[in-house]
């Protein structure tokens, strides 16, 4: 078994929504194709992924370093032991020579992306969908839950937007059948957001049913002052306060504000996440993180984040990777993290998961395709396919 070609194409997100920080109109993000000579069903074997969102595509560092390293490569250094499938952590370590330690982002998103679709790949050699595969090398082969809990990312910033227009947005969600929804805050002066978030709240019933995000908007000062305004609404979290390297400033939130904070999503290395929780101040026993695997080396480098996290007394229900994609579903469930995000409707073909997925009381179904499960996402698909075409 070999890797015959590494293909990626940047594509627009094509979105006009906006965070407290920026809009999405400029937004593009890195689709990538690791096309295979191993047969499955008489096709050959392609594991896709693209870079989450956020995040701008990232071709170059990919066609100038990594595909070149990986393609150059003895074939058989880059298998596993059984000689019959890849070995994704040998893959990146290839990826990795000649790179100077640090600066973690200007290289993690690229690499990360690749060794998703690298997973990609080798669930659909063992002809498994890639949950089953994680559960079994990383998580002890726990059996899996048929089920794993969502939440939806939404009240977004939406030019025009009414506090009607929100609330209707959040109705659609609990028609849809999540149980817990996040918005937006710090886009607006604190008045009005709070008036945003009390029509919500009007239809969601309490704030364990509501987290807001603040997209690492605030100083100190007005982290202060919005965490003060917002503790008496005890909302399920508080999502990215601050600069996401302010430890120091995340401490003094969690000395005040007793309920659960969140942030983790702009860090791109294990030893980030170690530091957040020595000097960040963050209590186990309440707070979330969320760091996005396909932006922060893949998924082998994830699980050794999560092992730093449970030798550190870090509960994993209190970990989800952001993202709101199959990617993301698939590394909650293989894992037993505490749940996923989701992104109805907002980030074109991008968001959301299978086509044929369906959510009842919180809980999206897991897929059962062979890997991640892009082609059960129809207009995604399509977008990947042109790669191979």
């Amino acid at each position: 078994m070999r890797i015959v070609d590494i293909r990626e194409r940047a594509v627009p997100l094509n979105s006009t929504l906006s965070n407290s920080s920026f809009d999405f109109s400029e937004m593009t993000t890195s689709v990538v194709a690791v096309i295979t000579d191993c047969v499955r069903d008489g096709q050959p074997v392609v594991g896709y992924a693209f870079n989450s969102t956020g995040r701008y595509a990232c071709g170059a560092q990919m066609r100038d370093r990594f595909i070149p390293r990986i393609l150059r490569a003895d074939p058989a250094s880059l298998l596993d032991a059984t000689g019959e499938n890849l070995d994704p952590q040998k893959i990146v370590a290839c990826m990795m020579q000649r790179e100077k330690a640090g600066g973690h982002s200007e290289r993690s998103i690229a690499i990360g992306t690749i060794e998703v679709a690298l997973w990609d790949a080798v669930a659909k050699v063992e002809r498994k969908p890639l949950h089953r595969v994680l559960a079994e090398r990383f998580n002890g082969g726990k059996k899996i839950a048929d089920r794993v809990f969502c939440y939806v990312g939404g009240g977004w910033y939406f030019p025009g937007q009414t506090i009607k227009d929100l609330q209707d947005e959040m109705r659609r969600h609990l028609d849809a059948g999540y149980t817990m929804v996040k918005m937006k805050v710090g886009g607006l002066p604190l008045s009005e957001d709070l008036r945003r978030l009390e029509a919500v709240l009007q239809v969601v019933g309490s704030g364990d049913h509501l987290a807001v995000d603040a997209n690492c908007k605030f100083d100190r000062e007005n982290a202060f002052a919005y965490a003060k305004a917002l503790a008496p609404f005890k909302l399920r979290w508080f999502e990215e306060p601050c600069d996401p390297l302010d430890y120091g400033l995340m401490a003094e939130l969690a000395q005040m504000y007793d309920s659960p904070l969140a942030t983790g999503e702009n860090l791109f290395s294990t030893q980030d996440v170690k530091n957040l929780v020595r000097f960040g101040g963050l209590r186990g026993d309440r707070d979330v993180i969320q760091v996005d695997p396909p932006q922060a080396y893949g998924i082998a480098q994830y699980a050794r984040t999560l092992s730093q996290l449970d030798a550190m007394g870090w509960q994993r229900s209190g970990l989800f990777p952001h993202g709101g994609n199959q990617m993301s579903l698939h590394i909650a469930a293989g894992f037993g993290l505490g749940g996923a995000e989701s992104y109805p409707g907002v980030f074109g073909d991008f968001g959301g998961f299978a086509d044929d997925a369906r959510l009842t009381e919180g809980k999206l179904n897991l897929p059962e395709r062979p890997g991640i499960g892009f082609e059960g996402q129809a207009k995604l698909y399509r977008i990947m396919r042109e790669l191979v075409a």
